[in-house]
Order: C-alpha cells, then structure tokens, then sequence
C-alpha cells in the first residue's frame, strides 16, 4: 500500500525533471530588468557547433567545446563598434565578480580587427582581464546566426546556448549580475 502512495509522487519527481528548465527559465525572465529585458531566454537548449577561432597574440586556435564545464557569456564584439566601447568594461567587471572555475567572459572580435587595433581599445577601455580573441573569417559569428554587433550568448557547461543579447546592455547592473549568480551562484 506504501508503494502505491509513493508512486504519484516519483511519477512528479521524473516529469519535475522536465519542468526544471522551465523553472530555470521563468526564475530568470523575473531577474530581467532595464537593458537586460533584451535577453532572450531559450526555453530549451540550443547546441553550440565547435569552430575555431584564433587566440590572442597568435598562441593557434580554440573553439567553444574547450570551454565546457562552465558558464560562458560570449561577446561579439568589434574595435569600430561605438556600443562595444560601451560595454566591454562593464564585461570586465562581469568577469572581475565572477569569472573563476564555473563561469568565463569570452570576447570574440569579429571580423576585421587588426591585433594592434584590438590591443590599442583593450588599453584604451583599461580592460586588462578578458582575452582578445578573434574570428577574423566570421565562422563562429556566422555559425551563430550573429548579424550585428554587439551580440552576447550565455552558452551552458554543456556547450548549449541557453540566451542571447542583441545590442548593448548594462552587463555590470544588478540584473545581469542576478541572472549570472542565478546560474553560476553568488560571487565570491
């Protein structure tokens, strides 16, 4: 008699399981306030393609699929691009609060951006904690649907894109930084 008492409740345990990405979602759409009400939740994951890109100072390439395991918040982003300017600080400070074992701000200058150029605007914005990596060809870029500049993809541990920012937002703001602790847990 027991057993028949507990099955509803592990038939609501299984199909919790699929409610918890809804759950997740719905906890951060409430986070969602001022420029952060741009993001996109995706109500189920999109899976990333591994294309590489070039990393910074010539050290060869990477993709995406090197950074599974974490967390990552990558930024489409190009030196001629005035909202970039903008926004690549605040993305630092992102990175200052959280970055660590479960959680990386990866920036991917697109397109034509020379070394000297992408060095010159890190200087410039005194950004000196987040790596200058590029996607000369736009494989990535176009890979991932990016069609203007900025674009920010929040990209789960397992390589799946779970939101997307078109635009510019206030990344170091008290909404950005709920929704990354949401995910990530407090800073610290």
């Amino acid at each position: 008699m027991r057993l028949v008492r507990l099955i509803p409740l592990y038939m609501a345990l299984a199909l919790g399981a699929n409610a918890a990405m809804a759950a997740d979602v719905a906890t951060l759409e409430a986070l969602r306030d001022g420029s952060m009400k741009k993001l996109i939740l995706h109500s189920e994951p999109k899976p990333v393609e591994a294309v590489e890109f070039q990393l910074e100072d010539d050290k060869g390439t990477a993709s995406l699929a090197d950074y599974r395991g974490k967390y990552v918040l990558l930024n489409f982003w190009a030196t001629w691009c005035a909202p970039c300017r903008k926004e690549m600080p605040q993305l630092a400070e992102l990175q200052d609060e959280f970055g660590g074992d479960k959680f990386e701000v990866l920036t991917l200058a697109t397109g034509r951006n020379s070394p000297a150029g992408i060095v010159k605007f890190f200087e410039e914005n005194g950004i000196d904690n987040l790596p200058r990596h590029q996607d000369p060809k736009q494989a990535v870029a176009r890979e991932m649907g990016v069609v203007g500049l900025p674009i920010t993809v929040i990209i789960d541990p397992d390589g799946n894109e779970i939101a997307r920012l078109i635009g510019d937002a206030e990344w170091n703001s008290d909404s950005a930084k709920a929704i990354i602790s949401a995910l990530v847990g407090p800073a610290g």
